[in-house]
């Protein structure tokens, strides 16, 4: 029945909804998401899951809009660190207006802003990495135009009504102690532990936190929004 399920769905190019397992999110119901239109967003991609989740600001938590199989990325796992080598990144992003390509010849598409300040400080390379449609991908996040024109459609809503910016969160997998476990011999296992207190503090406060880079690491600070002490989910890498 699931994969039937999940046929009709995408035939019908309506979103493909698999609620977290690891926050059990459920997506709110569709006259209260067209009622969202307009109200700031946030992002989170799981590459191993092939999933892009859009949350929306309802009351003073962010609720699941909508969860969307990603239709192609490229490069596996890991980080993108130089211009050729067709990985898609992964990390924290931000974008605002300028970054969204309605025209783009992928059909429309969001710039995620790599490299950002983490990146430049690992000296990595590329640009023009992009979430958009055309189901194509060469580093780029590539979706069906169908559910690309309704993650633009939000994004660009929420930035036209007030939403400096959106932040994109870009995850190998979900950030679980057992998926770390699982992938403990990576060679990118201590990248990947730094990218789990932004993981852990959204799934458990349903706020996006705020992400500054210092040192070359990523650091992770409450939401604006609330006064939420995160202390106990600093972590520093070891190199």
């Amino acid at each position: 029945m699931g994969k039937i399920a999940l046929m009709l769905a995408m035939f019908l190019c309506l979103p493909w909804v698999t609620p977290s397992s690891a926050s059990e999110l459920v997506p709110v119901k569709q006259n209260i998401k067209q009622q969202l239109l307009g109200t700031p967003v946030y992002i989170q991609i799981f590459k191993e899951e092939r999933l892009l989740e859009l949350y929306g600001k309802m009351g003073n938590e962010y609720r699941l809009l909508g969860a969307y199989r990603i239709c192609n990325f490229s490069g596996g796992l890991g980080p993108k660190r130089r211009e050729g080598d067709f990985k898609s990144p992964e990390g924290f992003y931000s974008v605002d207006i300028r970054h969204l390509k309605p025209d783009s010849r992928f059909y429309r598409a969001i710039n995620i802003g790599y490299p950002n300040a983490y990146d430049r400080a690992q000296g990595y390379s590329g640009n023009y990495l992009m979430i958009h449609g055309d189901c194509r991908s060469i580093g780029c996040y590539a979706m069906t135009n169908a559910y690309m024109d309704e993650i633009f459609t939000y994004v660009q809503a929420a930035l036209h009504y007030g939403q400096v910016k959106v932040d994109i969160a870009i995850y190998p997998f979900r950030m679980t102690d057992a998926n770390l476990q699982r992938h403990r011999f990576s060679t990118y296992y201590n990248f990947w532990r730094g990218l789990q207190p932004g993981y852990r503090y959204f799934n458990e406060k349903h706020l996006p936190p705020t992400i500054t880079v210092d040192n070359g690491q990523y650091v992770v600070h409450p939401a604006i929004i609330g006064t939420q002490n995160i202390s106990e989910y600093a972590f520093t890498e070891t190199k």
